[in-house]
């Protein structure tokens, strides 16, 4: 990798982890589905007029990686931020390496090795320490959600890799704009009173929003997708780990979470966990 591309990678879980904040705020002012389909129209409307038509052949894996990265990955991934803290989502959330390195063993032929498979029980052990504990009821469901998110994001990092490079930009827009229609119905069938908190939302929601369109969406996912088209999985997903360090920064800064035992013991785990699985990968040459 490039100095310029390992700028961009610690760039991408910078700007990922206090987009946590964002969505927490955003969330609890608008309903996550309804908050979740502007974003993508919005991102869809700016980008669209400005890139290119997808080519025929890959309209079909465009539309797969729009089910996967949006409506599955945001749309669980909103829900499980609204019900539970913005930490233990951030954590857990790292599931995604684990499961980006199971999933390209059968779509990518690349098998994981005796080193990943053991890193990847470790992370799942320390999801279910941030899971145990009095409030086990109250953690569960949420914790789920987000699990269920990381690993629709894994496919579609798989997906883009398998069947990319795509212009960034190009796959931002268009699965953005085939992203709405699967969260809006979502929402008309699940949710309430999208357009009164239209009306009620204050000015930090509506920045709140702002972030996730400009900074988090339109910016990272950009960054993101650049940088799989141009490096290995194995060279940028370990910069992954960066992302919790920055989402529970930001979530005890302006979030006001705590950083208890159980939290640091199974944020310990579940990055341990992620970061064996990625020893084996930075010592092969790519």
């Amino acid at each position: 990798m490039s100095a310029f591309q390992i700028v961009c990678a610690v760039a991408v879980p910078l700007l990922w982890g206090y987009q946590f904040v964002a969505i927490k705020v955003g969330v609890l002012e608008f309903p996550p589905l309804f908050f979740l389909a502007v974003r993508f129209l919005a991102i869809a409307l700016l980008l669209i007029p400005f890139v290119r038509r997808p080519a025929r052949q890959q309209f079909g894996p465009i539309v797969a990686i729009s089910v996967f990265f949006g409506g599955l990955n945001f749309g669980l991934f909103y829900v499980g931020l609204g019900l539970g803290s913005g930490s233990m989502s951030a954590i857990a959330y790292q599931l995604v390496t684990p499961f980006t390195v199971l999933l390209a063993w059968p779509l990518l032929a690349e098998r994981p090795s005796l080193m990943t498979s053991t890193g990847v029980m470790i992370a799942f052990v320390g999801v279910v320490v941030l899971a145990a504990g009095p409030g086990l009821t109250a953690n569960v469901l949420p914790l789920l959600l987000v699990v269920g998110a990381a690993f629709a994001f894994a496919m579609s990092n798989v997906l883009t890799k398998r069947y990319g490079p795509f212009d960034p930009l190009m796959l931002m827009g268009w699965s953005s704009l085939l992203t709405v229609p699967q969260v809006a119905v979502m929402s008309l069938l699940l949710e309430h009173g999208q357009l009164a908190s239209l009306a009620a939302a204050d000015q930090w929601a509506w920045l709140a929003l702002a972030y996730t369109i400009f900074i988090g969406g339109i910016l990272g996912f950009g960054l993101w997708f650049w940088l799989i088209g141009r490096c290995s999985m194995a060279r940028i997903a370990p910069f992954g780990l960066l992302l919790p360090v920055f989402a529970v920064i930001s979530s005890v800064l302006f979030l006001g979470d705590r950083l208890t035992p159980k939290l640091i013991a199974g944020g310990l785990l579940s990055i341990s966990g992620v970061a064996i699985t990625q020893i084996r990968q930075r010592a092969r040459p790519v």
